[in-house]
């Protein structure tokens, strides 16, 4: 059973016949104790304080039966680990004109969902909606003060907390698709034309941050630890 926060992705997994619902990461409708295995593939680095991201941990382990396990993949800080550049990085002069996957923990993932793409008009929306909210009365300074920096598409992180930009592909429905509007490669000729850009939040997480927040809890207990292709991963067991 699957379950995503988006109703369009829950609707492509029902045309394909899987089994998928939306729900919130911090309060899924599912009993407690009842999921032999829980697998959360980067969902956690989207939450914005160690809180809620702790709290999504927690939700998992309380689906778990006793002897279940999790398994989270998270975005990680180190693109270059032990002298290996991850996929993310070596593949800059690959992401071109052309729909890619990237690998994570077995299962190919859109591109999309992890790539950012630097534009020029990264500042200038920024710029537009701190102009916008000062309009309204807001004080700019305290905003600006708490800006987040912007991703470069396919370069190392110098902040934990950013934003990544993302190009929206408007048009018309084509046939087969279950959505009107869905993502343009990031650095395609095509999402260089398209606008408006969106900017999504991430925390990337340093070595031993998920490690850590998940061996915090009591109830479950860190079976494996490890580094794959740009990111951390933690395998749980529920006591």
């Amino acid at each position: 059973v699957g379950c995503d926060r988006s109703k369009n992705l829950a609707d492509i997994c029902g045309e394909k016949n899987f089994q998928a619902f939306v729900c919130d990461a911090l309060s899924v409708p599912i009993r407690s104790g009842s999921c032999d295995a829980c697998i959360s593939i980067a969902v956690i680095h989207h939450f914005s304080t160690a809180e809620r991201r702790l709290a999504t941990i927690c939700e998992l382990a309380r689906l778990l039966r006793p002897g279940g396990t999790a398994l989270i993949y998270v975005w990680a800080m180190e693109q270059e680990y032990k002298n290996q550049k991850s996929k993310y990085l070596k593949e800059k002069n690959d992401s071109k004109d052309k729909e890619e996957e990237i690998n994570i923990g077995g299962a190919q993932r859109p591109l999309s969902d992890q790539m950012p793409d630097s534009s020029s008009q990264d500042s200038a929306c920024s710029d537009q909606l701190l102009n916008d909210l000062n309009d309204e009365g807001c004080a700019a300074k305290l905003v600006a003060d708490s800006r987040l920096p912007v991703h470069t598409n396919r370069t190392s992180f110098h902040s934990q907390d950013l934003l990544v930009p993302w190009h929206l592909k408007g048009g018309t429905k084509k046939k087969g698709e279950s959505i009107d509007t869905v993502l343009s490669p990031a650095g395609s000729k095509e999402s260089q034309e398209l606008s408006p850009v969106f900017h999504r939040y991430y925390h990337v997480f340093c070595e031993g941050e998920l490690e850590a927040a998940c061996r915090s809890l009591d109830c479950v207990r860190v079976q494996k630890s490890y580094y794959d292709q740009g990111n951390w991963c933690v395998v749980l067991e529920k006591l």
